[in-house]
């Protein structure tokens, strides 16, 4: 007879767990190689945008218009970032898929499972401990950051946070693939190329299709580096957050699905095309997510904020026909423009492609192409321009609206900063290196958490 007391899994304490598994990520040597190598790349990546952010600000004395335009968030953090982006998309898989490829490789998996844990309390776990993983490879751009404010640089706290957790849902989002490709794998090596495949596939993907119509355009939106190209915009979009969580949850869903190894195949695939359909039906659910916020300290993605408080007092929908092809770039600077702004202001509008989505070439004969039909309360209007100065009063004339007067002191007004950078190479290529290889020895001498499991 089975033994009640082996199916206890409620009861079974996490904490040694945890434990075990923080002790696997960091007793290797993936994750403080992996740090080494981010010192230089992050540490050139900061001195070149704070160098290329300086020029334009000793530019921007000269020109009040363009210190108004210096941006922290464009000249220094998201550069910055991008090189822990790229350190993220082809090294952490080596890091994160430690946690699961070695105990496949060294047989302690099977010995794994027998503890009275749920496969999806392991799969739990060991995405803490590549959370934890993702926070320590974070540290030389935190460190960065820290520098810039030394400096006497300026950071906004919601962009600033904004973009963090936008790296960091890539971060679990490249583990969580990890997992799932260790969990299939059975080598760590093979489970990297794997996870690579997803990872710079999506740049293939950027490559080749995107700005294509139709299906390829589709294609396109599964490559993950659209992930962060949102939050670079300072943008915080709730159908890309739960789309994120939504993917995030079914690789680790699969990856629960395939870590027991005396479950027939047939099985695991059955289990895993539910989990695929469930996945995709909540995926197209949050693209229908509209909601978004624009977190950027200059507006950027919004209108001023007198108009934005006048448009929000429309009650009417509003109906916008555009007479574009997806793939002119007309279409995307009305889209980015306007379009975008209008429906995170408006409580109701509707925005629809005349005639489909059809290409440049079939409608090259059509006179109307190239307008923009504004329908509001019964009344519509026509422009052909993507200019916000322009299609703003058209909006107002079909409200019936007077047009609202500019509030003052609502101009961002920019935060130029020329200051020498090369202080913060000796951090970046001596200081931190030397305490990440103190911090590597001293995790050598970790408890055993065999004794801990024990």
């Amino acid at each position: 007879m089975r033994s009640h007391e082996a199916f206890r899994v409620q009861n079974a304490p996490l904490r040694p767990l945890l434990i075990k598994e923080l002790w696997e990520i960091l007793s290797g040597r993936a994750l403080w190689t992996m740090l080494l190598l981010m010192c230089p790349l992050v540490g050139y990546s900061f001195f070149q945008a704070v160098s290329l952010f300086g020029e334009a600000s000793a530019a921007g004395q000269q020109s009040p218009v363009l210190a108004n335009s210096l941006s922290p968030l464009d000249g220094v953090m998201v550069p910055t970032l991008g090189a822990s982006y790229v350190a993220v998309t082809l090294l952490f898989p080596f890091v994160a898929i430690r946690v699961l490829g070695q105990e496949k490789e060294s047989g302690a998996l099977r010995l794994l499972i027998q503890l009275p844990y749920r496969a999806s309390t392991l799969i739990a776990a060991k995405l803490v401990a590549v959370l934890a993983a993702w926070v320590l490879s974070s540290v030389p751009a935190f460190s960065a950051l820290a520098i810039w404010r030394l400096l006497g640089g300026h950071l906004s706290a919601p962009e600033t946070l904004n973009l963090l957790f936008g790296h960091l849902l890539y971060g679990l989002l490249v583990g969580a693939i990890a997992l799932f490709a260790a969990s299939i794998s059975e080598s760590a090596a093979t489970a990297a190329i794997v996870t690579l495949a997803f990872t710079i596939g999506s740049w293939v993907l950027d490559f080749t299709v995107a700005g294509h119509p139709g299906l390829l355009e589709w294609i396109a939106r599964l490559s993950l580096t659209q992930v962060l190209r949102t939050f670079e915009q300072g943008l915080l979009s709730a159908g890309l957050v739960a789309g994120i969580g939504t993917a995030m949850c079914g690789f680790a869903a699969l990856a629960t699905i395939w870590l027991p190894p005396g479950v027939p195949v047939r099985t695991k695939l059955f289990r895993s095309l539910v989990c695929v359909l469930a996945a995709a039906i909540v995926l197209g659910l949050a693209t229908q997510i509209r909601f978004s916020l624009d977190v950027t300290e200059d507006q950027r993605n919004s209108f001023p904020v007198a108009d934005q408080r006048a448009l929000a007092k429309f009650a009417e929908p509003l109906v916008v026909t555009v007479h574009l092809a997806p793939e002119d770039p007309r279409y995307a600077d009305l889209q980015r423009n306007v379009l975008a702004k209008l429906e995170r202001v408006l409580p109701n509008v509707s925005v629809r492609l005349a005639g489909g989505r059809q290409s440049l070439a079939t409608n090259a004969g059509d006179d109307s192409y190239g307008e923009v039909e504004y329908a509001y309360g019964g009344r519509s209007d026509v422009s052909r321009s993507s200019s916000p100065r322009e299609i703003l009063p058209l909006l107002y004339g079909l409200a019936r609206v007077v047009l609202p007067a500019p509030i003052p002191g609502a101009d961002y007004p920019g935060y130029p900063l020329v200051t020498n950078g090369q202080p913060a190479l000796l951090w970046f290529f001596c200081g931190l290196p030397l305490f990440i290889v103190l911090a590597w020895w001293r995790s050598r001498r970790l408890p055993d958490p065999v004794k801990a499991l024990s």
